[in-house]
């Protein structure tokens, strides 16, 4: 039988494909932009036939309605990654979030998280059958691998991607859902003065020839907007977004001095606006891998020159950095933050860089605190911690004892702020 016979014979609707799924099952989605819209849309209007249905994916774009109050007993959300439409559920205690490297996830599946049915969102198949998993490669893969069943929405307007790995043969799925509808989006952040400073001092500390990690939001873009005078700049990162391509259209980023994967870049999943959906679209200079192997410090450390920036929540006097708890609510989760750091930390030339304003709650709190708030996680330990940087400077915390340390965040914290932190340094430390 060729792969399109096999193809039609396997084409159903959303209707019946949520038929595989059964009570007390462990269903892993694909993520951000890949999240399959059509089956959870599906699945939640068909609530009533399900119970203690265990779904797990990280971040997801869209309404996410098996997430809804209404929705609980029916499905169960478990998660490393917490975000906008799951946050409610985690708090009412009717999901659970699992304390993990984004990294670590292809080989969690099947094993703390057994996987009875995968679902996930790929494009058209190519000339011999394959499909791309298009935006959200990152532990696709393994999930369609160690599935018992493999659902597939073919969406018709997922962009084709290329990269080892980041495809699956129609042969290799039982149900396969044909849809067509636009991926969704994450409009372009308003970048104010504190962002454009933040920007400027990441970008103080980038060379030419550097190689990439970047996040998603104001500051990722506006550390992009002041590296128009850098010179052959490469990607090697688990997302991007819109703003690489404005730098890739210039001539900046043109992967020309990479020392891995050379003239490409790379990534695990791709989330922004239609601008970013359609570069990548069949370009062959795009290249989407699984996260086990985007992820691994062993690999981006051969990115010799490799910069790192992340962004955070708050700081401690010591360097402590907690990226994802707001003291004992979990806010959202250690993603690929410390997977990079320590990949920097083994490139030749490599540094790290945590990003944030000086303060939060519309100016009212310090994020540079002389202790973590009670209850939070530590998310990048002070061992790891390389540049801290605000509106107000850097702080170099490698290689600085705990007092220069202190010294160095104080510096560059919020002016109406330094005093009690200065207080809080003299009790610990005494005068300097």
């Amino acid at each position: 039988m060729s792969w399109k016979e096999t193809y039609k014979s396997r084409i159903t609707t959303a209707e019946k494909a949520i038929k595989a799924i059964k009570d007390n099952d462990y269903v892993v989605f694909s993520e951000t932009a890949g999240i399959p819209q059509l089956i959870a849309k599906t699945l939640a209007d068909h609530r009533e036939d399900y119970h203690n249905v265990h779904i797990y994916h990280m971040l997801t774009l869209g309404d996410a309605p098996y997430l809804k109050p209404e929705c609980y007993g029916h499905f169960h959300h478990i998660t490393n990654f917490v975000g906008g439409n799951s946050r409610q559920a985690l708090l009412d205690q009717k999901a659970d979030f699992i304390p993990c490297y984004f990294k670590d996830v292809p080989a969690m599946l099947g094993e703390a998280f057994p996987v009875d049915v995968a679902v996930v969102s790929v494009s058209n198949p190519d000339n011999e059958g394959y499909c791309s998993f298009g935006v959200s490669c990152d532990y696709a893969k393994a999930a369609t691998q160690k599935a018992k069943t493999v659902i597939a929405e073919i969406n018709e307007m997922t962009p084709h991607t290329f990269g080892v790995q980041n495809k699956i043969h129609v042969s290799e799925i039982d149900h396969i859902v044909p849809c067509a509808y636009n991926l969704p989006e994450i409009p372009n952040p308003t970048i104010g003065e504190v962002e454009k400073n933040i920007g400027k001092h990441c970008a103080s500390l980038i060379k030419d020839g550097a190689t990439l990690q970047l996040g998603i939001g104001a500051i990722p873009d506006a550390v992009l907007l002041f590296l128009g005078d850098k010179r052959d700049l490469g990607i090697h990162t688990e997302m991007f977004s819109d703003g690489v391509v404005d730098l890739v259209e210039e001539g900046v980023i043109n992967n020309a001095k990479k020392t891995l994967h050379r003239g490409k870049l790379v990534s695990t999943f791709i989330m922004g606006t239609r601008k970013v959906y359609n570069f990548i679209d069949n370009n062959p200079n795009v290249c989407l891998y699984p996260v086990d192997y985007v992820n691994d410090p062993w690999v981006i450390g051969q990115n010799d020159n490799m910069v790192s920036i992340n962004s955070c929540i708050e700081v401690d006097l010591m360097g402590q950095v907690a990226s994802e708890t707001l003291g004992l609510k979990q806010f959202s989760g250690t993603g690929g933050q410390v997977d990079f750091v320590r990949g920097a930390a083994l490139s030749k030339g490599g540094i790290s860089i945590m990003a944030m304003p000086s303060t939060a709650a519309k100016g009212k709190a310090s994020r540079i605190v002389p202790l973590l708030t009670e209850g939070a996680a530590v998310t990048t330990p002070r061992n790891d911690v390389d540049y801290i940087v605000t509106e107000y400077g850097i702080a170099k915390m490698k290689g600085k004892t705990l007092r220069e340390r202190a010294q160095n965040l104080i510096a560059i914290a919020h002016p109406d702020f330094r005093a009690g932190l200065e207080e809080a340094f003299e009790t610990r430390f005494g005068t300097k």
